[in-house]
């Protein structure tokens, strides 16, 4: 067993932090290198916003930090497959790498669904990578659900 990257593990300790509050746990990190340039929570039921997912929040708050709207020498680790909106973000920030812990055969749209960046219509496509603390990712989305079920 391998070791949890640092990115992946900030992540999903702010999935945690996005259930403790009743949000939908999924935590997005940007890193440039080896900094982490921001570090955000899914939010929409706590912003009243539709749009704050993880991912979403993540490269708002990179673009910001770096003061540019290209993030193409960023990468981004999330704990929950994208769904299309975020991947349509990732495409027009210019992220480079994408990595995610669970899938989601719902809602995602990476490797399921409308498998956004195999599209031809995709102007840009960040090399993927999918697995990385699948587990936990899994497991903090199952007792989530399971709460309100």
């Amino acid at each position: 067993m391998f070791p949890m990257p640092a990115p992946m593990r900030a992540a999903l300790d702010a999935a945690a932090k996005a259930q403790a509050v009743g949000e939908v746990p999924v935590g997005a990190v940007v890193m440039r290198g080896g900094e982490m340039i921001a570090v955000a929570a899914n939010a929409p039921r706590t912003l009243h916003d539709p749009t704050a997912h993880a991912e979403i929040l993540a490269i708002r708050a990179a673009a910001l930090a770096l003061g540019r709207d290209r993030l193409e020498d960023c990468d981004l680790w999330v704990t929950l497959e994208p769904c299309a909106m975020c991947a349509g973000a990732i495409a027009h920030a210019r992220i480079a790498r994408l990595y995610y812990g669970a899938e989601d055969a719902k809602g995602g749209a990476i490797a399921h669904g409308a498998r956004f960046f195999a599209q031809p219509t995709c102007h840009h496509r960040p090399e993927v990578y999918s697995g990385i603390g699948e587990h936990e990712a899994a497991t903090l989305l199952k007792a989530f659900f399971s709460q309100l079920r």
